[in-house]
Order: C-alpha cells, then sequence, then structure tokens
C-alpha cells in the first residue's frame, strides 16, 4: 500500500479559507464515508484530521491506483469547502509516501504547529483515527502509520525538552 496526505494548513492558506473545511469531530465519519463513496472502484483507506489550523486527509491504496485518486480526493475536498479544485491546489500540499509519514511524524511530535512543541495535536490525531475506524475507512497501512507517529510523538516528548514549556493555540 501507497499513502498520500492532502494538507491544507496556516503554512499554505489563509484562515478564511482554512475554516471553510473545518469538521467537528460529529462530521468525520461521514465524511470519510462519503469520500470512500464517492471512490468505490478503488475502496482505499482514508483518515481525516481536522483542527483549529489544519484539515489533512490521509489516503492509503494499492500503489498502482494512488496516482489516480490524488485528483479526485482534490476534488471531492474541494467540494466539502465550497471551492474549486483549482482553488484548493493553489493552497494544498500533496505528500506522497515516505514524505506523508515524515508529515504525520513531525505533526504528532508537535513540530510543525504554530507554537512548537503544543501538544493538542496529538490527541486530534488520535481523534482522527477513532473515527476513521468508526467510519470503516481506517485500515493496516493508516493504522500502522498512526500508531507509528504516536511513538515517534513519546519518544520525541520524552528524550526531548521540546513540550517542557508548551502552550496551546
Amino acid at each position: 500500500m501507497s499513502v498520500f496526505a492532502l494538507s491544507l494548513n496556516h503554512h499554505t492558506a489563509p484562515l478564511d479559507l482554512r475554516g471553510r473545511f473545518a469538521f467537528s469531530p460529529e462530521q468525520l465519519s461521514p465524511a470519510l464515508r462519503g469520500f470512500r463513496e464517492r471512490l468505490t472502484r478503488a475502496l482505499p483507506e482514508a483518515a481525516l484530521l481536522s483542527t483549529c489550523n489544519r484539515t489533512e486527509l490521509y489516503v492509503a491504496a494499492d500503489p498502482a491506483q494512488v496516482r489516480g485518486l490524488v485528483a479526485p480526493a482534490i476534488d471531492w475536498f474541494a467540494q466539502q469547502g465550497g471551492v474549486s479544485g483549482d482553488q484548493l491546489r493553489a493552497h494544498t500540499h500533496v505528500l506522497e509516501h515516505h514524505e506523508a509519514a515524515r508529515h504525520a511524524f513531525r505533526l504528532a511530535s508537535g513540530l510543525d504547529s504554530m507554537v512548537l512543541g503544543e501538544p493538542q495535536i496529538l490527541g486530534q490525531m488520535k481523534q482522527a483515527v477513532r473515527e476513521a475506524d468508526s467510519a470503516g475507512t481506517l485500515g493496516t497501512t493508516l493504522h500502522q502509520l498512526f500508531q507509528r507517529s504516536f511513538s515517534v510523538a513519546k519518544d520525541v516528548r520524552t528524550s526531548t525538552e521540546i513540550g517542557a514549556h508548551s502552550i496551546s493555540m
């Protein structure tokens, strides 16, 4: 399986655009089911992370299918926020393979937050995993990616002082 992540965040998009893509925890499972229904032939694994500063869609599928899923995933994502695919592409990073994993590790560790070391994102990532599991879109690949992210975050927090004086946004 191969993984990619679509990331709309405080580095790439203005606040008003990010606000259009905010999902409450209760909206995550239905949104993921809708995403999967839209891509019925591929049946990818999917997880959706939504925080105050980012919304990210993680997708895992057969390597032969991944390239063909990026554009439909962006189009689905754009539709969720009521914007065009082109507008979303201008503000979204697509991270593939090891870049997607590295991003998830940095995110869980608090290294890609507005406030370095901010710990709240880890809980939000765990919520995203629970909601993907509830939606039936969490498979082995994404489960392993997120569990490894949580382990990396724990290692970073215990072996560095990143969280010693952290504050939350």
